[in-house]
């Protein structure tokens, strides 16, 4: 059933429609009628019809001004207009306005009836079309499993920024929370394979080309896939997926104790070499990188998986490889970029308490892998509070706030001796200022709302005061204030200045002797018969009637 306004100025003529069609056997049900165009815009930001029938020869507002509004703030909406004027004008008008159909009178209701069935066929349509979106969407989601894949690969492929790992996996519904992170690559042995019965076979060198096609390879990727997918489904975190002709295990635990992580790891890889062994009859080599605190720093984890099984030549194959047995542990850089350090003003801004303490848990715990002393420590954390001072330097917020106790804050810094006090402390500091913002923020939104209020008052004795003369004055856009003034006052702009209008007019009525078309002029209107309506609609009394003393309820 689809929403309709009508509008006439004609009260017969509303009438008469209402009762002469069966408006719910051709689809629509008629939310509200309107006697002037003005009055009907009002309903239609009310209701938000899917059709509007008007009459072109109204009051305040005629039908073709509405239907400009109309398509200015509700596009979508379809316009019927109902006029007894044939002339080319009116027509060139209604065609450049968009309008849906053009109806002359005298017109039968079963005319109109018949017409109204074609538009609800335009908006069945319509409505089709967004269905084949929701196909789209459809085969989007059938479609996740290689979309799911490819973020995998470019996961340990390139650095990507904590916030495109978030966006990503919200995305595309990969649940990859974890504590600690390890890559294992699963390669297939050329050097060996193993009989039907259990035999070696000898095949060539290490490192030459398998004797058979790259469809026969594939097939063996996919069958070690499939087992591992079976070994990890106890893991429902853990994914696995084929990238450069080798099986990626990327495996995440809540643990953030990363010699138990690894000691894990190690144990659920020997299951799977051998499940590979006994069921597939063929010898694989895993390398296995360091354990990491976040997923931005697989990429790392993943290099090192690709160092160990370098070591395949010197060790052999058929083995699992972990770096840190084969390789002195290298030193671990601490890492704050400008894209971290962007990261993290975005989110003192804009972010959620949550989306911020994340980040900043993330950012400590890889400054804890990379500390080599308490001073190194120390002037680490003094980098990243520097990138918390520019944020609130940019916007003007004075920082020594933050930093009440201890006699500023480059002394605080150097006084920690314990990471965790030294965290606790510094996502305290970036909360505060976050509050801080938000606050700030808040004052500016009020500041704005106040000023425009301000002007409405000065101002609203100008019939042509728009929300874009008041946005104009105040040097913002439109649409940006418009949602602010809604928000604080909880009325549009147009409301509010109605209502002081009208709160002027009834009070120009009680305390002077002015006509009542002068006090319409006085408060902004051009036609005092509008204003009439305007004033009965909202006391339900005339101007007249409220000065005679009538009582408004």
């Amino acid at each position: 059933m689809y929403k309709l306004i009508l509008a006439d100025d004609e009260a017969d003529v509303r009438e008469g429609l209402m009762e002469l069609i069966d408006w719910e056997s051709i689809g629509y049900k008629v939310v509200d009628t309107a006697e002037n165009g003005r009055e009907a815009a009002e309903m239609i930001d009310k209701h938000m019809p899917d059709v509007v029938v008007t009459d072109i020869q109204m009051p305040f507002m005629d039908g073709l001004q509405l239907t400009e509004w109309i398509r200015q703030v509700h596009p979508t909406i379809k316009v019927i207009i109902l006029t007894g004027y044939e002339q080319f004008d009116y027509a060139k008008q209604a065609i450049r306005l968009d309008v849906t159909e053009y109806v002359l009178k005298p017109f039968s209701s079963e005319e109109l009836a018949g017409i109204l069935r074609k538009v609800k066929e335009e908006i069945d349509e319509e409505l089709e079309m967004r269905k084949n979106i929701q196909t789209l969407t459809e085969y989007y989601h059938r479609n996740l499993p290689v979309l799911q894949r490819l973020f995998l690969s470019s996961l340990v492929s390139r650095p990507l920024s904590e916030q495109e790992i978030t966006d990503k996996c919200r995305s595309y519904a990969l649940q990859l929370e974890g504590e600690m992170y390890v890559i294992s690559i699963i390669r297939l042995d050329p050097a060996f394979r193993l009989d039907r019965a259990g035999a070696m076979d000898e095949q060539p060198a290490v490192g030459s080309a398998l004797p058979h096609d790259t469809d026969d390879q594939q097939l063996e990727l996919f069958a070690v896939l499939n087992i591992v997918d079976e070994i990890i489904r106890e893991h429902p975190y853990d994914q696995a997926f084929i990238y450069h002709d080798d099986v990626v295990l990327l495996s995440v635990y809540d643990d953030p104790n990363p010699d138990r992580v690894i000691e894990i790891t190690l144990n659920l890889l020997e299951e799977m070499r051998f499940s590979f062994e006994r069921y597939l009859k063929f010898r694989t080599t895993i390398g296995v990188g360091t354990a990491c605190a976040s997923l931005s720093n697989c990429y790392y984890s993943y290099r090192e998986a690709m160092h160990a099984l370098d070591y395949r030549l010197v060790l052999g194959g058929n083995k699992i490889i972990y770096i840190g047995d084969v390789e002195a542990p290298v030193e671990k850089v601490f890492e704050f970029d400008e894209l971290k350090e962007q990261e993290l003003i975005r989110c003192l801004k804009v972010g959620s308490d949550e989306e911020l303490g994340l980040l900043l848990e993330q950012l400590f715990s890889n400054l804890m892998d990379c500390r080599k002393s308490l001073q190194d420590f120390q002037l680490r954390l003094l980098v990243i509070l520097t990138a918390v001072i520019k944020a609130a330097n940019d916007i003007h917020i004075d920082f020594e706030r933050l930093f009440e106790e201890g006699g500023g804050f480059i002394s605080q810094v150097f006084r920690f001796t314990q990471a965790d006090e030294a965290r606790a402390w510094f996502i305290d500091v970036c909360m505060k200022l976050k509050r801080m913002i938000l606050s700030q923020r808040q004052t500016s939104y009020n500041l704005l709302v106040d000023q425009a209020k301000a002007y409405i008052m000065d101002h609203y004795s100008d019939p042509d005061i728009s929300i874009n003369k008041v946005c104009s004055c105040l040097h913002i856009s439109s649409g940006y204030f418009s949602n602010i003034f809604k928000r604080e006052t909880k009325l549009t702009f147009v409301n509010y200045l109605q209502n002081v209008r009208m709160e002027a007019a009834k009070n120009l009525l009680a305390s002077t002797d002015k006509k009542s078309f002068e006090i319409a002029e006085l408060v902004g209107f051009s036609d005092p018969n509008y204003f009439s309506f305007c004033f009965r609609k909202k006391y339900g009394l005339s101007p007249k009637e409220y000065r005679n003393g009538a009582k408004i309820v």
